[in-house]
């Protein structure tokens, strides 16, 4: 059976920052080649279609955390750290892994970043499930506990926000369509990036209810990863498209 060593929690969570300043500082200036982003004379090989990258790419975050809990002797969800984590983490990546990938209408994705992303999700999904499975302690009233209450409150919400924001963008295209256009409705009204703004609120969300350096490492690994892709695709709408409503913000309602 596994035990916990937290040094090597703390070393893990260490790099995870580490990674998103060197996310930042990568893509802050220029954004990573994909989508609307791709350059335009780069040819189409080595890629995968839209639906198989994403449930190849976010398959080992969903299968790495359920893996180290059958592992995990004796199997069963205790303590509540496992309940957390079956509850929210892995209820995102079901629906990233089993359901997304089936509606996305994105461009075929580059293998190279399909690589480096099935890597990502293997080493959170890692280090996630091995916290909360072997290292977590919670008092038996956490459930009440204010972090646990707002945390949870603020998961449901970016969730919710990112789930519908999905389901917008999807509706900007015809089966076949790969024009972009402007988003449209909920959140989109406020900010270009609306489904990147209700991720990070859900996994600072989620960094609250657990109350953990590995969950606060990884939300601000979202924050540094996806919040340049939201400044990049608000200045892609604005020099594109002439219409493009002016008082909208990249990412934060009425701020940013």
């Amino acid at each position: 059976s596994m035990q916990c060593f937290p040094g090597l929690v703390l070393a893990l969570s260490s790099l995870l920052g580490a990674l998103a300043l060197l996310q930042l500082s990568l893509y802050l200036r220029v954004p990573s080649r994909y989508g609307k982003h791709e350059e335009r004379l780069c040819r189409p090989r080595g890629r995968l279609p839209a639906r198989c990258a994403w449930f190849l790419q976010e398959l080992p975050s969903f299968l790495v955390p359920a893996l180290l809990l059958a592992l995990r002797s004796p199997p069963r969800l205790e303590p509540l750290g496992c309940r957390l984590l079956c509850c929210l983490f892995c209820w995102h990546y079901f629906y990233r892994t089993f359901i997304y990938p089936f509606f996305t209408r994105g461009r075929p994705f580059p293998l190279q970043l399909l690589f480096f992303g099935m890597l990502f999700c293997i080493y959170n999904g890692f280090l996630q499930g091995y916290y909360l499975i072997y290292c977590a302690e919670y008092p038996n009233d956490w459930c009440t506990d204010i972090r646990f209450t707002s945390g949870l409150v603020l998961f449901l919400l970016g969730m919710g926000i990112n789930i519908h924001s999905d389901l917008l963008l999807r509706q900007l295209r015809k089966p076949g369509e790969v024009t972009y256009k402007i988003p449209q409705g909920g959140l989109f009204t406020y900010v270009s990036g609306a489904n990147y703004f209700g991720e990070i609120v859900e996994w600072f969300g989620f960094a609250i209810a657990t109350w953990s350096l590995p969950a606060f490492a990884f939300a601000f690994f979202t924050l540094c990863c996806i919040g340049p892709r939201a400044y990049h695709h608000h200045r892609y709408y604005l020099k594109t498209f002439t219409d493009y409503p002016k008082s909208r913000k990249a990412l934060i309602p009425f701020v940013f």
